[in-house]
């Protein structure tokens, strides 16, 4: 389990019962390019993770679904 601020509980393997996470939706208009913002400090940080960031991004930019900004 984490703690989401805004949907409490989730079940998500390898994080803490009490560790805090913020979640980002396909159908946020902001989430895309927050998570390119984050792929790009990964980045100037050294981290490998840019290329699995790259395929979240994809994954959101086809998502089908509607789309609106965040509540």
């Amino acid at each position: 389990m984490a703690v989401s601020g805004k949907y409490g509980r989730v079940d998500i393997p390898k994080v803490g019962a009490d560790e805090p996470v913020f979640i980002l939706r396909a159908q946020d208009k902001l989430a895309e390019p927050a998570i390119e913002i984050y792929r790009l400090l990964a980045i100037s940080h050294g981290y490998q993770l840019a290329h699995d960031l790259q395929k979240e991004i994809e994954s959101f930019r086809n998502w089908s679904g509607p789309k609106k900004m965040p509540d």
